[in-house]
């Protein structure tokens, strides 16, 4: 029976062109069939906040537009030209050739035409994309491999305190600058040198001391594992995978003691960062506490339909901090089998011995349809996206958009990470919850 996969919540590995201009002065070149490019930059730029054109984005990413021609004839000379002329005219600093379904499917020589500009001193990369090999993740892991092997240089020495920041995925996750910032401000206070790739203000020269790194750290349930482990292998870089986005006080004292540890920074200087935040934290929860402990406003239980990221770290907090209940766990960015055991695991490691189901679903509508069938005591709390609105209506529910895709916010720096995230958090929720009381 053919199966029909409603509200997909991610897109192709191509979408990794997003990836490419979430780095400062960096530029993808798509070598792919006309169209591509415009719905990517839709479904990631301009339905998570309205901001995904920036430097050389949008409808100004250069493009082969491969038609029945270079099907039949090979693309290669249309891409050296199309390559060739950006390097004339965009005023960047680097340069990455991704490829569509139908480049790669002819066969295209796509790594010889970007050695030949490296042998040039052009910086070129390219990274092999094609729609088909997987999402979006995929194929951000796979231009991350991409530059770590064909730009980067090894260090001939190492700097102490530098640490490579590694999380979020640039673009669908809407709140990826502020996350970022955050994660870097947070090491920042425990006295290290934060080192993020992707954002404002970085670009080549946070890719370049790369190399340099004491240690990299990865901040994801399982996006970009390979790539640490890959600059473990390549430059002899260790690394910190810490599973879980940190927000609010539990996870984020915990990620602070977890990476002050692993760095070896003086205890006390870890626990005087935890000790502010703290009292800074508790002091506008309490303010609140008679809104928040309101029966008739609290939502006693909670759903996420999300990517792993939110999906583990908003229960995380949700649970841990604010007392609430989780119903079932929609998990939606397509983890692989071999992640999938290791993020359940985390849904049964809350406090007080509560545990969550977790479904792993790339179908939006499939999710819905099980909800339908949950027998909710109260008005349920449904965190996941734009398209979970009608549902949220139907069920009489709080509805917040948090993951791809939020076309109902803008979305600029805000942050959910840490302990000023998750009052942006308790904020949002809220501030629905009251829109709704009136």
């Amino acid at each position: 029976m053919t199966q029909f996969i409603e509200q997909v919540r991610h897109v192709c590995s191509l979408g990794a062109l997003q990836s490419v201009l979430a780095i400062d002065r960096a530029v993808p070149i798509l070598h792919a069939g006309p169209g591509c490019g415009q719905k990517l930059w839709g479904a990631l730029g301009f339905q998570n906040g309205c901001q995904g054109s920036g430097y050389v984005g949008g409808h100004s990413v250069p493009c082969t537009n491969i038609g029945e021609k270079e099907v039949i004839f090979g693309g290669d000379d249309r891409l050296k030209s199309i390559v060739d002329n950006s390097l004339k005219v965009i005023d960047a600093d680097l340069f990455v050739i991704l490829t569509g379904c139908t480049s790669d499917i002819v066969g295209d020589d796509v790594g010889e035409v970007a050695r030949r500009f490296q042998e040039k001193g052009k910086p070129v990369v390219y990274a092999e994309t094609g729609g088909f090999k997987g999402t979006n993740f995929f194929g951000h892991e796979l231009i991350v491999d991409a530059i770590i092997d064909q730009y980067l240089q090894p260090a001939p020495a190492v700097q102490p305190g530098l640490v490579n920041i590694w999380s979020v995925v640039p673009f669908h996750d809407p709140f990826w600058v502020g996350n970022l910032q955050a994660i870097e401000g947070l090491l920042a206070e425990l006295g290290l040198v934060p080192n993020v790739i992707f954002g404002p203000g970085n670009g080549l020269a946070a890719l370049h001391k790369v190399p340099q790194a004491q240690f990299n750290l990865l901040v994801s349930p399982w996006v970009g594992l390979k790539n640490v482990q890959h600059l473990q292998e390549k430059f002899g870089t260790p690394y910190l995978h810490y599973p879980v986005l940190p927000i609010g006080p539990t996870e984020t004292g915990k990620f602070l003691r977890t990476v002050g540890q692993y760095a070896g920074v003086e205890e006390k200087r870890v626990e005087k960062v935890i000790a502010k935040h703290e009292a800074e934290y508790y002091y506008y929860i309490e303010r609140s506490a008679d809104v928040l402990l309101e029966t008739r406003l609290l939502p006693r239980r909670f759903v996420t339909i999300a990517d792993s990221f939110y999906a583990l770290g908003v229960a995380k907090f949700l649970i841990n901090d604010l007392g609430l209940l989780p119903e079932t766990q929609y998990i939606t960015d397509g983890v692989a089998e071999e992640y999938q055991a290791g993020i359940a695991a985390e849904f049964a490691n809350f406090t007080d011995r509560i545990t969550a189901k977790v479904v792993f679903t790339s179908d939006g509508g499939a999710a819905h349809e099980d909800i339908r069938t949950i027998k909710f005591r109260s008005r349920p709390l449904i965190l996941g996206s734009a398209w979970d609105r009608v549902l949220s209506e139907e069920l009489k529910g709080y509805q917040l958009s948090l993951s791809m895709p939020v076309s109902d916010r803008l979305v600029l720096d805000r942050s959910y990470v840490g302990y000023n995230g998750a009052l942006r958090l308790v904020e949002d929720i809220y501030s629905v919850v009251l829109a709704d009381f009136q």
